[in-house]
């Protein structure tokens, strides 16, 4: 923990040239939000359709309104899949790249080789992808939950399950803006933390190919964790 705070405070020192940084966040924030926009779009829209289908199934013989499909489907996806499901799919994916990119500068000694020429290697390694996961997968989250949402509209009305009126007054039903706050606020701290866990393991990497995989693993399994644990303590803060 205490190695990790210390990296942390070198990340965020003052840019040394600030053009190169933003080159470099602009590079990252490309390769995060445009390189993960499929497999979000495509989990999402799964994620809504099973949702939709399964309570769907779990409604039929009652008496709670078939509508309540929409408004279910609606807030699960805000406040839970689209900000979790995603992040921790983005581990995975994100996560990984960043732990093995690190890692091989480090093995190859381009790391090293930065530093003797004064160059504040965490700052300008670490620092635009921890900006660029923080602005562009709250992004991804959004599209997630839009798409959702058309996930369960795709599920249910077309296969006779729903109406399309029934579907769209769920969807608009007992709407809570603050639901999306804490959405944003889920999205931005597991952003941050499954950049800045997956760059400390990548960035102290010592040994070889095994030792680089390792951290690859380590970095998807520890964020996966915290990423677990913080939606437990943000839950228990703004919705207890």
């Amino acid at each position: 923990m205490g190695r990790y705070w210390l990296l942390m405070r070198s990340v965020f020192a003052r840019p040394q040239r600030w053009s190169m940084y933003l080159r470099e966040t602009v590079r990252q924030m490309s390769d995060i939000g445009i390189g993960s926009l499929m497999i979000v779009a495509l989990i999402s829209i799964f994620m809504g359709a099973v949702a939709a289908i399964q309570f769907a199934y779990q409604l039929d013989g009652t008496l709670v309104p078939l509508y309540y499909i929409g408004y279910i489907v609606r807030d699960l996806a805000i406040i839970e899949s689209a900000p979790t499901v995603t992040c921790l799919v983005l581990a995975g994916k994100i996560g990984s790249n960043i732990a093995a990119e690190l890692g091989g500068m480090r093995q190859k000694e381009h790391i090293d080789a930065m530093e003797i020429m004064g160059v504040n290697t965490a700052s300008f390694l670490i620092m635009p992808k921890i900006v660029a996961g923080v602005v562009m997968i709250p992004l991804l989250v959004t599209v997630s939950a839009f798409v959702a949402i058309i996930g369960g509209y795709a599920a249910t009305v077309p296969t006779g399950h729903l109406t399309n009126m029934d579907y769209l007054r769920g969807v608009r039903a007992f709407f809570i803006p603050y639901n999306v706050f804490v959405m944003y606020v889920k999205a931005t701290a597991f952003a941050y933390i499954l950049t800045s866990i997956s760059a400390f393991q990548g960035y102290y990497v010592q040994g070889g190919s095994i030792e680089l995989g390792r951290a690859s693993t380590n970095a998807v399994v520890f964020s996966n964790i915290l990423i677990l644990l913080f939606d437990y303590l943000i839950a228990v803060v703004l919705t207890g």
